[in-house]
Formats: C-alpha cells, sequence, structure tokens
C-alpha cells in the first residue's frame, strides 16, 4: 500500500541539509506510490512547526511497538526494512541499519513477485518464544502479486553479539489471479491462545487465518475467514472484555496532503468474525465506525499497531503532516474505552481543566512571576504556594494541542516575540490564537510530559537544569533532560479559602524601604497571627508576630534585594500567601 522504492543516492539528492524532515538514513528509500517527483520537493522544505514527536520521527506504516530490554522499536515501511527506536516514546533514532542489507534480500521473494527492488512495505512484529518474529510484505505498485515473509532474531540490540536476523521464508503469496493480496501482516492472540494472521488490501479485502504458534507460519491457509472488504486494508485486531475488535483503513492513502485515509472499527464476539461497526453494518458490506480522520495538520491516518505499558494503551500510526506538505510522520495516540465497551482514540493525552504544572528536576512550579496577571510578565518556575499565578487551565486545541492560561487574569502562555529559535522565553500576553501561543502535550514512558511550543518543534524547559525559583522557562532541543518533563496535579483550594484570599491586601506595590501593610479586610483573625516573608529561594527572611487586628504593619529590620517575595500569615484560622515585588 504503500511506497514504491527510491534509491538512496536519489534521496539524498531530494533532500539536502540539516533542515531535512526525514530520517537521513542511506538505507531508507522512502517515496510515494505516487507523484515520486512531488514528494522530493515537497519533503525538501524546512518549516517552523510542530510535529508530533521529536527526533527522526519520519514513518510510514509502523509496526506495533515492541519493547526490548529498555528500548522501544517501530519498523516501517522502508529499503531492506527500516528500524526506529527510542528510550522515553518521544524521540526515536533511525536503527543503525535495515533488516536486510541494502540491495538484498531473501532469494525466494525473486520467484514469488517479479520485479520487487527491496522496498519493504508494513512490517509487524512480536516477540513470543524467546525471540522477535518480525513479517514483512513485498509487492509491488498496484499489483496483487504480493508475499508476506518471516525473519526472526533472539534479540533487537544491534550491538549484541546474538544479534543476527534470519529469514524463515514465505509466510502467505497471492498472485493476479488471488481473491486477495498478501500484505499488511498483523497478528492477534485468541482467548483460548490461538495465534492469527490478519491481512490484505484494496484487492479483495482483509483475510484471517490461523498460524503455528511455534514456527509462525499458517497452519492450514486454505481455511481464511474474510473480517472487512470494501476499500479497505491495514488490519489490526485486539480482544479487550468479551470482544475482538478489527480497526481498519479506508480511504485513500499515500498522497501526501491529499490523503483521505481514516481509522475505522468494528467488533465481534468472535476472532473470525463477523465483526459489526457501533451501528450493526457489518464490516464485510462496507461497514466501519470512523475513530480517527483529517483532523487539521493532521492528514490521513492510517496502519494502527497497539502496545499497552503501565496502565497505558499507546496507538502508533502514520499521518501526514500539513505543515510541511504531507511528508508522512509517526504519531503516537492513546486509546480509551467508552461506557458501551467502544475504543475511543484520541491524541489529548491532559483532560480540559484547571493545574499545577511541576518540574521533574526542581520540583517547582509553573508561576506567573510577580502574580499579577499583566501581559508580559515572566512564566517562571517558583516554589509551590498555592497561588493563583500558579495554577494554569488547560483548553484542549485538538491533536494534542493546548491553550494554556493562567487562572490570575487569565492570559496565556506564549513563546515571547513568538520566536521558534533556542533560549526564547516563555511569558504571559491576551490569547489571539498565535502558533507561539498553542503546546503540544504528549507523554513519556515514565508518566511524565513533554511540551512543545507548536511555532517550531523546540520543547519548554527550566534553562541550564535550574533549581532556582525565578529561573525563566524558555525553548530548548529535547534531549531528554528532566528540566523538559512536567506532571500535573490538581490546585487543592478550598471554597473558604478561595473567597477569603480577594480579601487580602498588601500596599504599597511595590513596596519600598521594607515597610508594608497587609490588611486582612473583614477576615478578622481571632488569635495571633504569624507573618513571614520569603525570598525565591524559599528561605525565610523575616518574621513578626501580630494580635488579633486588621491592618498588620510589618517592618523588616535588614535591607532585601531587589526582587519577587512571599508573604506567608499563619493563623487559627488557617494559611495565607501572597506575593510582594520589593525594589
Amino acid at each position: 500500500m504503500k511506497i514504491i522504492t527510491l534509491s538512496a543516492k536519489l534521496h539524498r539528492l531530494a533532500i539536502t541539509g540539516k533542515a531535512a524532515l526525514l530520517p537521513q538514513v542511506e538505507w531508507l528509500g522512502f517515496a510515494y506510490r505516487r507523484v515520486v517527483v512531488s514528494f522530493f520537493l515537497l519533503c525538501s522544505l524546512a518549516v517552523q512547526h510542530a510535529y508530533a514527536l521529536q527526533g527522526a520521527n519520519g514513518a510510514h506504516d509502523p509496526s506495533t511497538i515492541v519493547k526490548s530490554g529498555n528500548t522501544y522499536w517501530i519498523f516501517t515501511t522502508g529499503d531492506g526494512v527500516y528500524g526506529m527506536y527510542s528510550t522515553d516514546l518521544i524521540s526515536w533514532t533511525p536503527a543503525p541499519r535495515p533488516v536486510f542489507a541494502l540491495g538484498t534480500w531473501p532469494s525466494w521473494i525473486n520467484a514469488k513477485v517479479p520485479g520487487f527492488a527491496g522496498n519493504f512495505w508494513a512490517p509487524e512484529c512480536k516477540f513470543m518464544n524467546g525471540k522477535y518474529y518480525l513479517y514483512y510484505s513485498c509487492s509491488t505498485f498496484g499489483s496483487k502479486v504480493s508475499a508476506i515473509g518471516l525473519a526472526t532474531n533472539v534479540t533487537l540490540d544491534p550491538t549484541s553479539p546474538n544479534y543476527k536476523w534470519e529469514d524463515q521464508g514465505e509466510v502467505v503469496s497471492t498472485n493476479a489471479s488471488s481473491a486477495v493480496n498478501a500484505i499488511d501482516p498483523a497478528l492477534i492472540e485468541d482467548a483460548s491462545g490461538n495465534l492469527w494472521l490478519t491481512y490484505g488490501s484494496f484487492f479483495g479485502g482483509i483475510r484471517m487465518t490461523q498460524l503455528d504458534k511455534i514456527t509462525g507460519k499458517p497452519t492450514d491457509l486454505a481455511t481464511q475467514y474474510a473480517l472487512a472488504n470494501g476499500g479497505v486494508e491495514a488490519p489490526y485486531v485486539i480482544r479487550n472484555g468479551n470482544y475482538y475488535y478489527l480497526f481498519i483503513n479506508r480511504g485513500a492513502c499515500c498522497q501526501g496532503i491529499n490523503s483521505t485515509y481514516n481509522i475505522q472499527i468494528g467488533r465481534s464476539t468472535s476472532p473470525t468474525g463477523p465483526y459489526v461497526d457501533k451501528n450493526g453494518m457489518n464490516l464485510n458490506n462496507g461497514g466501519g465506525t470512523t475513530l480517527l480522520a483529517t483532523a487539521g495538520h493532521y492528514i490521513g491516518p492510517g496502519q494502527v499497531g497497539i502496545y499497552q505499558e503501565n496502565g497505558i494503551t499507546y496507538v502508533s500510526h502514520h499521518y501526514y503532516e500539513g505543515f510541511e506538505n504531507g511528508a508522512p510522520k509517526l504519531s503516537l495516540a492513546s486509546l480509551q474505552w467508552d461506557a458501551a465497551q467502544w475504543p475511543v482514540l484520541t491524541r489529548d493525552w491532559v483532560a480540559a481543566g484547571r493545574y499545577e504544572i511541576t518540574s521533574s528536576n526542581s520540583g517547582k512550579v509553573w508561576d506567573a512571576w510577580g502574580c499579577t496577571g499583566v501581559a508580559g510578565q515572566a512564566i517562571a518556575q517558583g516554589n509551590r504556594a498555592g497561588l493563583a499565578c500558579q495554577q494554569w487551565d488547560f483548553a484542549p486545541l485538538g491533536n494534542g494541542e493546548y491553550k494554556i492560561t493562567n487562572a490570575l487574569g487569565g492570559l496565556a502562555a506564549e513563546v515571547a516575540s513568538c520566536s521558534p529559535y533556542l533560549a526564547a522565553r516563555l511569558q504571559l500576553n491576551a490569547y489571539s490564537g498565535l502558533l507561539c501561543q498553542q503546546f503540544k502535550v504528549e507523554r513519556a514512558s515514565n508518566g511524565a510530559l513533554v511540551l512543545s511550543s507548536v511555532n517550531g518543534n523546540r520543547v519548554v524547559e527550566v534553562p541550564g537544569a535550574s533549581q532556582n525559583a525565578g529561573v525563566q522557562l524558555g525553548l530548548w532541543d529535547y534531549n531528554g533532560c528532566t528540566c523538559q518533563r512536567w506532571t500535573l496535579s490538581t490546585p487543592i483550594v478550598t471554597a473558604n479559602m478561595a473567597q477569603r484570599l480577594p480579601e487580602l491586601a498588601i500596599y504599597p506595590s511595590p513596596v519600598t524601604q521594607g515597610k508594608f501593610t497587609v490588611d486582612l479586610g473583614h477576615l478578622k483573625p481571632t488569635g495571633q497571627v504569624r507573618v513571614e516573608v520569603l525570598n525565591a529561594q524559599g528561605q525565610r527572611v523575616s518574621q513578626q508576630l501580630f494580635g488579633p487586628q486588621e491592618k498588620l504593619e510589618v517592618a523588616i529590620d535588614k535591607p532585601l534585594a531587589a526582587g519577587v517575595y512571599l508573604v506567608r500569615l499563619q493563623s487559627n484560622s488557617g494559611l495565607l500567601t501572597k506575593k510582594i515585588i520589593v525594589e
């Protein structure tokens, strides 16, 4: 389905320099099966917009994620079977070499697929029996003369002395007179432990046949089940509860920004079907409920693979990046289940709501520094104090992109001057829909979040991995530092406290000569009040005790450096905090 071969030499001529958007690997033979010359032109254009994930994330027809040790692997369409790996599900790196050496492939393929030139389509990988089983497709565009083969390896680590792909030969093949097309393999183990192969394409629809669990080959090719028909390909079956779910693709593949590919679903109580959609329509009769389709610059999603870890279900798939003229990219979505046990796919890893954003490196939180909520105010990291200026409202914009506004004043987080460059800083401003006011949120394998500016693919970090409060947040290239990882938590503020905070006033502002007044308004403390002043590092620089009075005249007996300080009031009525600026 997929991609016709392209020599590595032409690929390098077409895509030059560090701005190239596809992986710069000599043996990667990417080209769309249609409009190849246009593909060269389009992929040579560097565009300053965010796309999913980091690193070498160009991919078409990605396999299911498979984990080997602490490393995640995906195999995709490409010369020799292209592989890519990640240690955190965020940044991806090309494998040092393909499964089959460039320009070589098992000799049996030549007899089954005359004219095959080494570009393998839509591989799938599964670990079983102590080794990795890699299924691959061999074909030529517009033909049912195709074959699915199998290679095995005891490890995916290319540095291991035991690393060696051994071809196991043909699994299934088709010819011009066949009723189906032998491409797009995927595996499913049913509730009884039986192993099944699904495969097929527009030419004849989707078929299923049982495999031997040791050899990985069919037990009886004469026995096959038709699962879906009518312009359908890229099958993938999973089991959840009492149902089996068949993911398919309909629409036009491989046409860049003109692709109409979309992911659909049907379910059955048996792995062999019949599969019906939400309306009861059989997928063999054109049924299918759409789960994921073109949305914004995410065009033509397809080729589902499902990986589960630590209670999270990741859905790997490719899409065509509208910001990059249709270049194919890898994306990871989240799979959840609705009340009727139908799957829901989304790229939104964060639900709409109000959160504190905590650095995995320092433990400090996003803070509108100065706590006045005015435009141009820096967004820094600060010590958690439960302040409104440390709380942020996430509003999903679709495709995992968000508007993030401060709870104090409602201004949006943005990159200053809308800069996509290194060291650009974050600040507050009125939201106007600019891309520099939108942030892509992705989930790393350890559960932490990575935020990148949609205006460029650089991520938000605490510069220099600083532990100090008051350091303004900025953009940097992704490197896996914990200073680029964030966790979200719901702020704990009681209704009583929320009502009382507006009554607290401190003046003059800014504070001069170390003297200021705390006006408690109608709070009326009933006992002693302790007033503490903390610096940006959380260190106490002053402490005074007052009786139950409405106005507290605070005088700090030692000089204070200019900057932002936290005033903390504690009494038998509770704890209140507020920021002040000292000049």
